[in-house]
């Protein structure tokens, strides 16, 4: 599939062949979901904790005899149904990730990426490189309406990367990092010429 190459100065540089394989392929709403879903178990601290019935302070002691009072029988003070006793299955300090198949993961990069073109929200840029101004990067981007967009190159260029990293919805990434979440985060996503070389070396 052929497509328009763009400049950064907003000037026409030819076109490029998109491999269909890769940007023409039905977009997998589900495969897609189980993708973000397992991102998003990976990111989670899992430092959340609750104390339990053995970690909470407090006395081992009975707090009065078993019979004879009329009160329900009780044997700890720690016991959750007072008010300084421990959580019933609380959360505990754990790791959240869980396997996800590698054919799951390049099929759900593979949607990600034939959804943006489907929706005509993918362009190919010649090269992502300026001088570490933000200022001119931002006018640039302006000139080119793009305010929400996630920039793939093959390797990143350090002064691109300076420049824009103060720039409000704009990210950048390179083709190893390239993944399903950030894609679909992103109103536009920006391809370097470079960069498609590197997504067909990588999902090939």
């Amino acid at each position: 599939m052929q497509i328009a190459v763009t400049t950064l100065e907003n000037m026409p540089a030819g076109e490029i062949e998109l491999p269909d394989a890769l940007f023409a392929a039905p977009p997998r709403t589900d495969l897609m979901a189980r993708v973000v879903h397992w991102q998003l178990a990976r990111r989670r601290a899992g430092t959340h904790k609750a104390k339990g019935m053995s970690e909470v302070s407090g006395t081992t002691k009975k707090p009065y005899r078993q019979k004879g009072t009329g009160r329900a029988r009780q044997g700890s003070l720690r016991a959750p149904q007072f008010r300084t006793g421990g959580v019933v299955h609380g959360p505990v300090v754990r790791s959240h990730a869980y396997q996800l198949p590698k054919k799951v993961r390049r099929l759900g990069l593979i949607s990600a990426l034939s959804q943006k073109l489907a929706e005509g929200k993918l362009v190919v840029l010649e090269a992502a490189a300026s001088e570490p101004r933000t200022k001119e990067l931002r006018r640039r981007f302006s000139a080119l309406g793009w305010h929400n967009a996630l920039v793939i190159d093959r390797v990143v260029d350090e002064g691109f990367l300076r420049a824009s990293r103060n720039l409000e919805g704009i990210d950048v990434l390179p083709t190893i990092g390239a993944n399903v979440y950030d894609i679909l985060n992103h109103e536009l996503l920006v391809i370097t010429r470079a960069g498609v070389a590197g997504l067909a070396e990588r999902l090939a």
